[in-house]
């Protein structure tokens, strides 16, 4: 969050409460409105998703070798690699087809 102090100096003169607000509420919208950080987080969350949904359980959750979230770093890395085009990645394909899913869920 950005201080008063901060804000003050980058103007060069002390803001009331309401313009300092504004400042902050755009930069926070320029930071929100941020592509880049949307295909970003939207791949976590994708990926996330996919763990929750398919697998029913957490990323960092057995049957993860070290429970360190390298299977899901390892299909993050493979999401972005691909821009966030999950189709072409394969991503539900490879999710449904586990070993994982199968011994779990059936054939």
């Amino acid at each position: 969050m950005l201080r008063q102090g901060r804000v003050d100096r980058k103007f060069g003169k002390k803001l009331c409460k309401s313009r300092r607000d504004s400042f902050v509420f755009f930069r926070l919208q320029q930071v929100a409105d941020n592509a880049v950080l949307q295909q970003q987080e939207f791949n976590r969350a994708f990926m996330l998703m996919q763990y929750f949904g398919y697998l029913r359980r957490n990323p960092d959750a057995a049957p993860e070798a070290a429970l360190n979230f390298a299977g899901y770093n390892f299909w993050l890395n493979k999401l972005n690699s691909f821009n966030g085009d999950y189709i072409g990645a394969e991503m539900i394909k490879a999710f449904i087809t586990s070993g994982e899913y199968r011994s779990r869920f059936g054939p």
